[in-house]
């Protein structure tokens, strides 16, 4: 397994995360998966096993169950592997029970910890943007979690490119804890990323952890164009990612399948690879209904696409330029920087 440093963090994670939001199967996130604890164990010593040391959960995923969950399973092995969680979303009826206020992230963070059985939190994310909450708040709160010992890493999930410059700059002059990392969606069929986050991460030294790199499995070969679809996130109307041009979709698909088919892997691994290959990247996060999925994907990690495997992929789901980068692209192509180049220079060799 292949460790890559966290952004500008001294901390070294594996190129594959474990995403736990199948654990526990409560609330709407039963359309995600059920893993029992039983399965849970299962599963997280397999990763274990192939060299994954962190695992990712929020306190939302089946309303604070998959955090139980986890907190069984590692309270005798606590030191081999790493955790991240996220708070943000509601955890009650009342109007204080979400957000990113003083008030909510003390009480979310003591909460996770409990379930966690843990006494700190490796890297802890908001999991969503708040405007109604000022940063300084957020950030103070932040502060005051890192120098307490409760979390280690501050990171952040989901937010615009200008949520997040506004918060690391307010980071920068109150001499606040930076976040460390980005929690994104990104995969070949859903590129927007990479016009201001991953830019931003390489300019700024973020770390970036991929959520549903499979586009909640419509990437993994098994959804194929004009076929009664099996049994699966979309089947059961779990409505992330949204995709507005299926056929778009279904043409990135057959060019995923057929890199799968010409290395006799499947259609899962050759998607993941992408994603590891791709700049900024530092570790993307996997999970699985059923243990054939998880060992599929662990393998992943170790697929290395050559130039013209990638070039065919790119080619199928590369989407036009918005503005104003088509403008740069055309007048100021002679003075890029890197993260520029990380979007624009594949668009400057057509």
């Amino acid at each position: 397994m292949e460790f890559r440093q966290l952004g500008h963090a001294g901390l070294k994670v594996s190129v594959l995360t474990m995403g736990t939001m199948t654990f526990g199967g409560q609330g709407p996130f039963d359309k995600v998966g059920n893993t029992d604890v039983a399965g849970a164990r299962r599963q997280i010593d397999m990763c274990a096993a192939a060299g994954i040391n962190l695992l990712d959960t929020a306190d939302i995923y089946s309303n604070g169950a998959s955090e139980e969950i986890i907190g069984e399973i590692l309270a005798n092995r606590r030191d081999d592997l790493l955790v991240a969680t996220k708070a943000r979303f509601p955890m009650g009826p009342g109007p204080n029970d979400r957000g990113s206020s003083r008030h909510h992230l003390v009480r979310a963070c003591e909460a996770s910890l409990k379930r966690l059985r843990r006494d700190h939190i490796d890297l802890y994310q908001l999991h969503q943007w708040d405007g109604q909450t000022p940063l300084e708040e957020t950030l103070e709160v932040l502060d005051t979690l890192v120098r307490s010992g409760k979390v280690r890493y501050v990171g952040v999930s989901n937010y615009s490119g200008w949520h997040l410059m506004k918060a690391l700059a307010i980071a920068s002059r109150d001499r606040l804890p930076k976040f460390v990392s980005q929690q994104i969606h990104y995969t070949l069929e859903a590129r927007e990323a990479e016009q201001e986050l991953i830019p931003i991460t390489l300019d700024q030294g973020l770390g970036i952890l991929v959520w549903s790199p499979l586009a909640g499995g419509l990437l993994s070969g098994k959804y194929r164009r004009g076929q009664p679809q099996p049994e699966g996130r979309k089947v059961n109307q779990w409505n992330e990612p949204p995709i507005h041009n299926e056929e778009r979709l279904y043409d990135i698909v057959d060019a995923v399948v057929a890199v799968a088919e010409a290395r006799g892997v499947s259609g899962a691994e050759v998607a993941l690879a992408w994603l590891l290959g791709r700049p900024g990247v530092t570790s993307v996060i996997i999970g699985a209904r059923t243990d054939a999925q998880l060992e599929s994907n662990l393998r992943a990690g170790e697929i290395k696409l050559s130039g013209e495997e990638r070039a065919r992929l790119d080619k199928v789901s590369q989407t036009p330029l918005a503005y104003p980068y088509w403008h740069q692209a055309a007048t100021a192509n002679d003075r890029l920087g890197p993260a520029d180049l990380a979007f624009l220079g594949p668009h400057l060799t057509k």
